[in-house]
Parts: C-alpha cells; structure tokens; sequence
C-alpha cells in the first residue's frame, strides 16, 4: 500500500517573536516568514510546541494563520496549521477556522487533560476529519503527551481515519523502526528533526517538522536535500548533530528544567538568522542571551555546513548559491 499523502520534507517551525511587555511583535513575525520563504525551506508549519500554541488567545491564534497562509499563497509555499489546544471543543474551533486557508495539511494533537482510550482517540479524529472538510490531518504525538503512542496503537487509532495522512512523533531504537514499518507505512513519519537522516536509512521517516530548522533553515534544508544524493554524508553529519544536542541543548532542560520550547527558540537565537529572540511567554522560562551566544559558537565549530557562511561541503554550497 502507498502513503496517504505524498507531505514530505523539511518544515520550518514558525517561532512567536515575544515583546518584553509579552505581546507578539507580529511586524517580527511576518519578516520571519519571510526568511522562510527566501530559505526554499519545503514547507513552513504554526503553533506546534515550539510556536507556543498552548499560550495565546484566540484573536492571536487567527492572526497568526492569517499571516501565515496569505504570506505562502502569495509565494507558492506550502505550509501547515497547527490546530492544536489541549480542549477538544477550542481545538476543534480552530480547526474550523483553519479550513478557509487551505493549508496543504492540519495539525492536531489529542486532547490532553485526560488521556484518551483508543476507542475516544478514533471518535476524536473522525469529527477533526469531518472538520477539517476535506482537508488533510497530521498528528502530533510528542514525547510529553499524556500517551505515547506505540506505532501499533498509532496504526489501530489512525487507521480508520483516512483523512490522518500523517504523523509526528519520537523515534527509537532499531526495533522501533522494524514496528514502524510494519504498522505505519501508509503514514508520512516526521522523526525528530536531528534524527532525520536516520529516520531516511530506515526507510521510514517522510521528513521533520524541524528542530534542525530552528538552528538554521537553510542548513537544515540543504543537509535533508543531501540525504537525497549522499546519505552517508548526511549521517556523518547527523552523528555530530546528536552531540551537539546531548552535549549541549538537552542538559538546558533535564538539569535546568526549561521546557522544549525554550530549548527550540535559544537555537533559533543562536542561529542569528531571522528577528526571533530566545523570550518565551509568560510564564515559561527562557535561556538567557549570554548561554544563547554560547550555543551558537559552540554549533558554528561543531557544524559548520549548517552554517552558509562556514559551509564546506560542496553539495550544500551548491544547494545555497543555486
């Protein structure tokens, strides 16, 4: 059997720029997608974890899709909307005012106060997919979710979904990999963004909605389209991305207790590539700018093709000056 739905790629995270005073600077956020668009990223997606969907009103949430999707019709981007809330009944509200933007896809996660039964989980997707008229659903089950799901329970809960096309979920070990295959082949898989090329070897993983992108769209962009003609490269790199993040991102938050959005918006920060600052919303903590400053050098020395300026690999100089 084929994939639901040919999604695929590397997909850029669209960052809530945060004013001190805690408001969203939106002027930031359209230059922002801005600098997506220009960075050919395959596709920009709003409001997962790392775009604070869980704290925003909801005259935000429309301003935010509303941007988005008009910014992308314009330029022929393909983009996801991330529908996500923790209720069910405001979930299912943005998700409604979702559609008129035909997004190439939806994103949703289970409601998450309680968690859900299997036999809840399946009722759920399929009044998302009466919502979502037509239009295709991506899951998004992180490891913080109140279930994680194995790829078994995904394939009994999505299955009976045809309009769930997609899923966003951890990975695991080679065994993990071995039961994606067999239950979730007609899903496109997106695995951790530094476990990309990874996911690619398997044979499973359709691409990331990226933490590789928050770091450096460009990078990560011309580092996924290297899996396509260089896996091996690809994987010599990821290597180094992985002890990057154990080493020096991961301990921000299993020593320090910041949360993963935290974590996503300092390597924005120390990307320096676009008008995103570290800040989280209030109440969340952020990393601060000296530790944010840290971060980027210590992932220019550590991965330099990530970074234009520093690139030497030849395949990606050509992705970036193409």
């Amino acid at each position: 059997m084929s994939r639901r739905h040919p999604i695929a790629g590397n997909w850029a995270s669209l960052l809530l720029p945060i004013r001190e005073d805690d408001s969203i600077d939106f002027d930031a956020l359209e230059e922002e997608i801005g600098i997506l668009i220009d960075g050919r990223v395959d596709g920009i997606y709003s409001n997962g974890t790392a775009g604070e969907f869980h704290n925003q009103t909801e005259a935000e949430y429309d301003r935010i899709q509303a941007l988005l999707a008009s910014r992308c019709r314009r330029a022929g981007m393909p983009f996801v909307i991330g529908a996500c809330q923790p209720d069910p009944l405001i979930m299912l509200e943005r998700l409604k005012r979702a559609v008129p933007h035909r997004p190439t896809a939806i994103q949703v996660i289970l409601p998450d106060w309680w968690p859900l039964t299997d036999a809840e989980a399946i009722d759920f997707l399929k009044r998302a997919s009466d919502v979502a008229d037509g239009i295709p659903l991506i899951l998004y089950n992180p490891p913080h979710a109140k279930r994680v799901l194995r790829p078994v329970d995904l394939s009994q809960i999505c299955g009976p979904c045809p309009s769930v096309v997609g899923i966003k979920l951890a990975d695991g070990s080679d065994a993990w990999y071995a039961e994606a295959r067999r239950h979730l082949f007609e899903f496109a898989l997106f695995v951790p963004g530094h476990h990309l090329a990874t996911g690619v070897k398997h044979g499973v993983a359709a691409g990331a909605f990226s933490n590789v992108a928050c770091l450096n769209p460009q990078g990560a962009q011309a580092w996924t389209d290297l899996m396509k003609t260089d896996l091996e490269a690809a994987l010599a790199i990821e290597t180094r991305l992985i002890a990057f993040m154990d080493s020096h991102v991961v301990p921000f938050r299993e020593q320090q207790g910041f949360c993963n959005a935290a974590l996503d918006k300092a390597l924005c920060a120390a990307g320096d590539w676009g008008p995103v600052c570290a800040r989280m919303r209030w109440p969340y903590k952020f990393i601060a700018s000296e530790q944010v400053a840290r971060l980027g050098m210590i992932a220019r020395n550590c991965l330099p093709e990530l970074f234009p300026t520093n690139a030497y690999s030849e395949s990606i100089r050509q992705r970036w000056d193409s």
